[in-house]
């Protein structure tokens, strides 16, 4: 029997179009902002891991075409089966944890908290990648926890211990960058995807039953346009780090901060307070500062990659 067709291991090739990048970026935060919100909203209702459980299952249905065998883009072989099955742990972590949070806080609050990942990635690169981080690293890091504890302030009344979840969804979407990092150029983003789709959905099968709740038609069609906008949004995440540097695009993902301060006041009534807008603050420059010292230990990898003698 003729062996089917494999999707190719290597990404595509990297095209420098930085305003496609820019548009794809700020494309990406409307979808992912509009996720967050109705995650939000449905969390009223549903509890978070059978919310979770939705996404997934419509995440898994998005790249059912890829996992047939039949398929001329199959996408399930695979050496790196740990790996994948460990990353979609991750992701599924990064989901239930920040819709967790979102239930307790307002939406802002924990958006601007998600968004210390990079703090996290510095952190685990050093395990995991064997990267050197210098000292101007650490202070940008260490600028991105002065912001999260800004935003929690805790030992005062405004602190609630449903603002660790957002710290520990953003501690799980690290890892599951890191484990992308491991295995860049070696495996297609459909093949990542699929796996990481059907880890989530069996994890959280098996612990679904244990809180369900029968879901209204409504609440259903909600849970499926989270899993749709979410999935949408990461694949076009994706498409724009093809065209542009992380250090160029980084500064527009964050316009998802607007995105659910803006629909958190049309819809939920909420206004982010002024602590909460200065450690954003913070940890909006924290992570563009870490894209920049990205950018210059790459540059620095190439020039001595290129004054390298050839073998």
């Amino acid at each position: 029997m003729p062996e089917k067709k494999q999707v190719g291991r290597r990404a595509p090739a990297r095209v420098d179009h930085p305003f496609k990048g820019i548009a794809l970026i700020l494309l990406s935060t409307v979808f992912l902002g509009c996720s967050d919100v109705t995650a939000k909203y449905l969390s009223t209702s549903l509890p978070s891991i059978e919310i979770t459980w939705i996404r997934f299952v419509t995440f898994a249905l998005m790249f059912t075409p890829v996992m047939l065998p039949a398929s001329p883009i199959y996408a399930m072989r695979t050496e790196r089966l740990g790996t994948h099955l460990m990353r979609g742990a991750a992701l599924l972590g990064s989901s239930l944890f920040f819709i967790t949070g979102l239930r307790f806080l307002p939406i802002a609050e924990a958006s601007a908290t998600g968004f210390v990942s990079p703090l996290f990635v510095t952190a685990l690169s050093i395990l995991f990648l064997g990267e050197k981080v210098g000292l101007r690293r650490w202070f940008a890091t260490a600028l991105g926890l002065v912001g999260v504890l800004i935003i929690l302030r805790p030992g005062t009344s405004a602190f609630h211990l449903a603002a660790f979840f957002p710290v520990i969804s953003a501690a799980c979407w690290a890892g599951t960058l890191i484990l992308t990092r491991m295995m860049s150029g070696r495996e297609a983003v459909v093949t990542t995807m699929a796996y990481s789709s059907l880890t989530g959905l069996a994890i959280l099968t098996a612990m679904v039953p244990f809180v369900w709740v029968m879901p209204s038609w409504t609440a259903i069609a909600l849970g499926v346009f989270i899993g749709v906008a979410s999935t949408a949004g990461q694949w076009i995440v994706v498409l724009a780090y093809r065209y542009g540097d992380a250090s160029v695009l980084a500064p527009f993902s964050y316009t998802q901060l607007l995105w659910v301060s803006i629909l958190g006041f049309f819809i939920f009534g909420e206004l982010p307070d002024l602590w909460t807008i200065v450690g954003a603050a913070f940890i909006v420059a924290s992570g563009l500062y870490i894209a920049h010292r990205e950018r210059v230990r790459r540059a620095q990898i190439l020039v001595q990659a290129e004054r390298s003698p050839n073998p």
